[in-house]
């Protein structure tokens, strides 16, 4: 979810790539389900599993596992504890799509008042 967020409202400030520590072979129908009620198709994500060694490369990672992430530390890290509704109602879903979308907002606002402010070479 946080991927298709990111991608859809902050291509101007970053790229995401989404992994995960426990990743599946496919996306939850429910996950699916409630993206595309809000006109976000996440049809097409392939679930790939964390790399510590593609993580230092990144300039951030979201962990949202709720475990401390394995291997060297990435430049910056930022924990959001966000309950995984797997195996949950679709209302569980749904709660957990609406905090990561204001999570993923206000993180592209930060970025965006980070590249405002850069100095201009």
């Amino acid at each position: 979810m946080a991927e298709g967020f990111a991608n859809r409202y902050g291509s101007d400030v970053l790229t995401a790539r989404s992994s995960g520590l426990a990743s599946t072979q496919s996306l939850a129908r429910d996950t699916r389900l409630v993206m595309q009620e809000i006109n976000i198709d996440i049809s097409k994500h392939v679930p790939r599993p964390y790399d510590p060694f593609d993580a230092i490369t990144y300039d951030l990672v979201v962990n949202m596992a709720g475990y401390r992430l394995p291997g060297h530390p990435p430049k910056e890290v930022i924990e959001w504890k966000v309950p995984d509704p797997y195996g949950s109602t679709v209302a569980e879903y749904r709660k957990a799509r609406d905090t990561i979308e204001q999570l993923v907002m206000r993180l592209i606002l930060d970025l965006r008042r980070k590249a405002g402010s850069a100095p201009r070479r």
